[in-house]
C-alpha cells in the first residue's frame, strides 16, 4: 500500500517512515507529495483537524492516491494555546519562534503545554477514511537544549521526564511524540 503524505518537509516524512518501522507497517510505503506539484493549499481552517483536512484533500485532488496530512503545533496553556495552528508561522525563522515563545513566557509560572497532531487520511475516490489526533503533554523549559529533532523541540520539556524533546534520540521520541500516538492510532486503525 502507498500512501502520499501531503508535506514536502522532508522530516516530518523522515518521521512518519520511522514511526510506521517502529510498528512494524513495512507493508506501507510513505512518499511525500512529488515537488514538481504545486502544492500549496490554503491553510485557512480554525483548527487542527481542519487544517490537515485541507492538506489532504488538496494531496488528493493533485494525486489521486490515498493521502495522509497531518497539522501540528504548540498549544502553551498560559497563551490560550497559542502558538496553536499558528505554529510554524509564529515567527520568520525556527529560532525566532522559540526566542519569542520564551519571551512571552518569561513572567509566566504556568509554563504547561502540549505537542498536538491531528490526521486525515483520504482514500483514492477523495472521501475521508480515517481522523485522529494525538497529543504529547509537557511544559516549555527556560532554556534550549538538546540538537535533536526541530522546531520547538529544543524549549519541549516531556511529561515524566527531565528531558526536551530535542534531547530525544529519534527512536525514544518516536515513542511518545504526538505524531507517535497519532499514527499508532491510524495503524491500528490500518491492521483492521
Amino acid at each position: 500500500m502507498k500512501i502520499i503524505i501531503a508535506t514536502q518537509n522532508p522530516h516530518k516524512v523522515e518521521e512518519i517512515r520511522e514511526i510506521a518501522k517502529l510498528y512494524g507497517m513495512s507493508g506501507i510505503e510513505f512518499e511525500a507529495i512529488d515537488s514538481s506539484l504545486e502544492f500549496n493549499p490554503d491553510e485557512n481552517g480554525q483548527t487542527f483537524e481542519e487544517n490537515s483536512f485541507i492538506k489532504a484533500k488538496e494531496a488528493n485532488r493533485l494525486t489521486g492516491e490515498y493521502t495522509l496530512a497531518d497539522d501540528s503545533g504548540l498549544c502553551v496553556e498560559s497563551l490560550d494555546g497559542a502558538p496553536g495552528i499558528h505554529s510554524a508561522r509564529y515567527a520568520d525563522t525556527a529560532q525566532k519562534r522559540i526566542d519569542k515563545l520564551l519571551d512571552a513566557l518569561k513572567n509566566s509560572q504556568n509554563r504547561k503545554a502540549k505537542f498536538v497532531c491531528a490526521l486525515t487520511l483520504i482514500n483514492p475516490s477523495g472521501e475521508v477514511e480515517f481522523t485522529t489526533r494525538g497529543e504529547c503533554l509537557g511544559e516549555i523549559a527556560t532554556t534550549q537544549s538538546g540538537t535533536h529533532g526541530f522546531g520547538y523541540d529544543p524549549v519541549f520539556l516531556v511529561d515524566g521526564t527531565s528531558k526536551t524533546m530535542a534531547d530525544m534520540a529519534e527512536d525514544e521520541k518516536n515513542k511518545i511524540s504526538h505524531r507517535s500516538r497519532a499514527m499508532q492510532k491510524l495503524f491500528d486503525y490500518l491492521k483492521k
